[in-house]
């Protein structure tokens, strides 16, 4: 039996679109630290802060949507929480990877890392097993990754930065797993619900952090910045996040993995063509490589059998997923999501790595 359904194909073009918003943020992150003196921490409290805002405002208007026969599995809040402290840990060891290493060594690491851990983690605890086919495509995933982000040939490896960008590698990847895991067994709950607690845990997590950086932006375009924030909270933080929970759950985690790393791809794109920055040959070779790779693996998985495991409750989260209820509250005022990441770097690719 083919699992090329249209709830597994809505589930890969959700993952494909989390991953194209998500590396619009380092374009607006830009714009932002342009427009502001808003440092990334306290950058990435109010994304957080902001998207909890707008979830909880989708799911007060939105219309419950009942099916026949099929109920929703509502998470214990310690499960919630636990997916919100691994999201947490992703964006905060992140920045002290930046810190301590640099934003190309960090952003490397981390989102090189993620893939490796997520496919071991896969193999080793759901039995999910890549293939020869699927390794080639991590290997050339990884290939282009290191290629689009190091082709400037800026960073300094140092132990500390590369331990703290592992660190948020496997709270990347036990976010993955963990979504993926409750997926198969019909427990995932509802994407939107999920992504409301990770961003509320986040809040709460980075506010302190924030504060001691400086929590409100000094700047002569408030309305620049304002409307900069509230990009930053809905597309790459409440839409993305939501229909990167959906098709987690319903997606092999390490194909996932792969299909995220469309982020640098979409953040190199949208450095050339809007904020200037030089074409290099090392962007478009890792592009090349990152997009194939991407493509084998989104093709691979169409073609994969369905997984009985996953069963009704998958193809529930993918039939029903974030994009059918957002549209219920979008339509009503909003429109169609690791912290947010400074992009002093040279190269294009580094701005998308906070996710």
């Amino acid at each position: 039996m083919s699992n090329h359904s249209p709830a597994a194909g809505r589930s890969l073009l959700y993952l494909v679109v989390a991953g194209a918003a998500w590396g619009t943020a380092g374009a607006a992150a830009s714009l932002l630290f342009l427009a502001s003196d808003l440092g990334p921490l306290a950058l990435s409290f109010w994304r957080c802060a902001g998207g909890l805002a707008v979830l909880l405002g989708v799911l007060a208007v939105r219309r419950p949507r009942r099916r026949a026969g099929l109920g929703r599995v509502r998470p214990p809040a310690g499960s919630l929480i636990a997916t919100g402290l691994l999201f947490t840990l992703f964006q905060a060891a992140y920045f002290a990877a930046v810190r301590e290493t640099g934003l190309a060594v960090g952003t490397v690491v981390t989102l090189g890392a993620g893939p490796v851990l997520i496919a071991l983690g896969a193999r080793y605890w759901m039995g999910e097993r890549l293939g020869k086919g699927g390794a080639a495509a991590v290997a050339g995933a990884l290939a282009g990754l290191a290629v689009l982000v190091l082709g400037s040939g800026g960073g300094e490896v140092r132990p500390a930065g590369v331990g703290w960008a592992l660190l948020s590698a496997a709270g990347y990847a036990g976010m993955t797993l963990r979504a993926r895991r409750l997926g198969r067994r019909g427990e995932g709950g509802d994407p939107l619900v999920t992504t409301a607690w990770s961003v509320a845990v986040g809040t709460v997590c980075l506010l302190p952090l924030a504060a001691a950086e400086g929590l409100l932006p000094h700047t002569a375009e408030p309305g620049r910045v304002l409307w900069l924030l509230a990009y930053v909270a809905t597309v790459p933080t409440a839409l993305a996040y939501a229909l990167y929970f959906t098709g987690a759950a319903a997606v092999r985690a390490a194909t996932v993995s792969v299909i995220m790393l469309i982020e640098p791809v979409s953040a190199a794109v949208i450095a050339v063509l809007v904020l200037g920055e030089r074409l290099t040959g090392a962007v478009v070779l890792g592009t090349v490589l990152l997009l194939a790779a991407v493509g084998a693996l989104i093709a691979a998985e169409a073609r994969r059998p369905a997984d009985g495991s996953v069963g009704g409750a998958a193809d529930v989260a993918a039939s029903d997923g974030p994009a059918d209820r957002l549209s219920d509250g979008l339509s009503e005022g909003l429109s169609d999501g690791p912290a947010v990441r400074p992009v002093h770097a040279p190269g294009p690719s580094p701005q998308s790595a906070a996710r």
